[in-house]
């Protein structure tokens, strides 16, 4: 393997951290472009397992294995952000990693992501940093109340963070604070949830997909619709502050903006994730070329794709209790375009796969969706 390369060639091999469903798709891009794949996960036959080259089964912070994967890999990228940063950080002398390690560190821990933010001259909601009971009180005092008290580190799916809407919730959601420091932000009152997924190259050149506008049920994302129903001000805005980040992190590779939108179109960043995302999922049938496909273009040097929705879609995940709901429709519903993971046990509200249908319809779509019954909003509960 030559460090200096940054053209990744067909035939080459590309090391993916992490076994998951964005591992699996990715992995799909990277074989479609001749890729070999190689991944590490510490689950036996998992999503990016079953269709990778090889699967080296050990713990991301293996440096053993990691090195392993080093050697088998002529380039090395990851499919999500709860990776170690330190052997990461400390794989970079040993394989080409064009993405680098200080985008995770920053992701990984959102009091340095929100500063990061600030820094990149984006909103974000008022927040303050947490270490104790009286910081919270103090907080609280400035910020207001509701708020939303969120761990610094991990959470995921509203996991980590607690709202509080009254005073009696303060001592409940001091109990965070057992985890490490945490992050108190004022609550938004948004109008819509949206995202976009952007993709950079090596060279510098900056790509983004449409913005898509997502419903969440009990903080798990349910639809994405795209299109984002939001006026073209609101597009523009979100095409600069996507700029804005990608200059001050230094983007490579993708990073998909979770942000909120309020009622005056003021754009508030909620988070950051490093790498493809579940609300880009759409892009797979909808676009030209999916958020997999260019991100694994930005890693091996290759020049980024102009993307083009080809038609509006929605997109619906399918968790544990939607599985069964999601077969019985199968021989009635040509136009859904169904993917499973391959993931073994079907456990509630485990993301188990996804659904995309092209429309001409957002609405019609949206209510033939509901008719169905399968994605019912007691069953996330």
């Amino acid at each position: 393997m030559s460090l200096s390369k940054n053209l990744i060639r067909p035939g080459q091999t590309i090391g993916i951290i992490g076994g998951g469903q964005l591992g699996q798709m990715m992995t799909f891009s990277a074989k479609e472009a001749g890729f070999k794949v190689v991944v590490l996960e510490p689950t036996h036959n998992s999503p990016a397992g079953q269709v990778a080259d090889e699967q080296i089964v050990a713990a991301y912070d293996d440096r053993q294995a990691l090195l392993q994967l080093a050697e088998k890999s002529d380039v090395v990228t990851y499919e999500f952000e709860n990776i170690d940063y330190e052997a990461l950080d400390w794989l970079m002398n040993k394989a080409y990693i064009p993405q680098g390690a200080e985008l995770i560190r920053i992701t990984q821990d959102r009091i340095l992501e929100k500063q990061a933010l600030t820094d990149a001259g984006v909103d974000v909601a008022p927040y303050a940093v947490i270490n104790s009971l009286e910081d919270l009180e103090d907080g609280i005092r400035g910020i207001g109340i509701p708020s939303v008290l969120k761990t610094s580190r991990g959470g995921y799916d509203g996991k980590g963070q607690y709202v509080i809407k009254n005073e009696q919730d303060i001592e409940k959601a001091a109990e965070l604070l057992k985890n490490g420091p945490c992050v108190l932000e004022a609550w938004i009152p948004f109008e819509k949830e949206i995202s976009v997924v952007m993709t950079r190259s090596t060279s510098g050149e900056l790509s983004y997909f449409p913005v898509g506008e997502n419903i969440h049920v009990n903080n798990i994302l349910h639809q994405t619709i795209a299109p984002a129903r939001v006026t073209e001000n609101v597009k523009m805005k979100v095409s600069e502050l996507a700029h804005k980040i990608a200059d001050q992190l230094g983007l490579i590779g993708t990073l998909a903006v979770e942000l909120f939108l309020t009622e005056d179109e003021k754009i508030y960043v909620n988070e950051l994730a490093p790498r493809p995302h579940n609300s880009g999922h759409y892009t797979i049938e909808a676009c030209n070329l999916s958020q997999f496909d260019q991100h694994i273009r930005a890693v091996c040097g290759w020049p980024l794709q102009n993307v083009k929705l080809l038609q509006k879609a929605i997109m619906v995940n399918v968790l544990g209790q939607h599985v069964d709901g999601v077969v019985d429709e199968i021989l009635k519903r040509p136009d859904w375009s169904i993917h499973f993971y391959g993931k073994e046990e079907a456990k509630h509200n485990r993301k188990m796969g996804h659904v995309t249908v092209l429309t001409n319809d957002i609405e019609e779509t949206l209510e033939d969706l509901h008719q169905t019954k399968i994605w019912r909003r007691h069953d996330y509960v």
